[in-house]
């Protein structure tokens, strides 16, 4: 934020890697802008961090990158669960399920934060897009492209999750096709097909924001 503009806390861009994201818009009671203008280039700089924020490059690739740890612990909790033929087996089994948990549990839990982080970020760009309206810095901001790149692959893992967690269990033949092969042929659909779930909210999620906050009165 530039100084002397004064309408929001002068450390908003003190950020820290504690508090990553800005703070809300100050109450009504105590914005000191000096004038509309201010107020306009405030407003488009938090909201350049929101948007970038939300879906910036680096968050598809780390939440595809969570799908794929997640994946890897799913796939050692399926050789452990394919596994249980003798006690030898039934022991490197114990080992591979342990491994597994071990990488599921702390990527489900980075998930549950990141997923946090885009309902707080949703929350204030609804927040500071309500400030005002911007027509020329506003275009800036609707991200056509970064909006198509969340949701063209993410519409085609979730067809190809939801098309796995289907057909697999509609064409396993008993004697051939053990449940534990099953079960883990479809808990790697539904990591797909939820990644992309993930995928498709996002970027209808920004659709909607820009037709709400940006298209209107601009």
């Amino acid at each position: 934020m530039a100084a002397g503009t004064g309408g929001a806390p002068d450390n908003l861009w003190r950020m820290t890697p504690r508090s990553s994201l800005p703070p809300s818009p100050p109450p009504v009671e105590l914005r000191a802008w000096p004038d509309r203008n201010a107020l306009l280039a405030d407003r488009a700089q938090v909201l350049d961090v929101l948007v970038k924020g939300h879906l910036g490059a680096g968050r598809l690739g780390l939440l595809w990158l969570w799908a794929a740890l997640f994946a890897l612990g799913w796939s050692m909790v399926g050789t452990a669960l394919t596994s249980l033929t003798d006690v030898l087996t039934a022991i490197v089994g114990g080992v591979f399920l342990l491994l597994g948990l071990g990488v599921m549990i702390p990527t489900g839990i980075a998930v549950g934060f990141g997923l946090r982080k885009d309902r707080r970020i949703r929350e204030l760009l609804r927040q500071w897009g309500e400030l005002d309206r911007d027509p020329i810095l506003d275009r800036n901001l609707r991200k056509p492209g970064l909006s198509l790149a969340w949701l063209v692959p993410s519409v085609l893992l979730c067809a190809g999750g939801l098309a796995v967690c289907l057909v697999l269990p509609a064409t396993a033949a008993p004697g051939r096709d053990t449940y534990a092969l099953v079960v883990y042929g479809m808990g790697l659909g539904l990591i797909c097909w939820l990644t992309g779930l993930v995928g498709v909210v996002k970027a209808a999620a920004h659709r909607r924001w820009v037709q709400r906050s940006l298209t209107r009165l601009s």
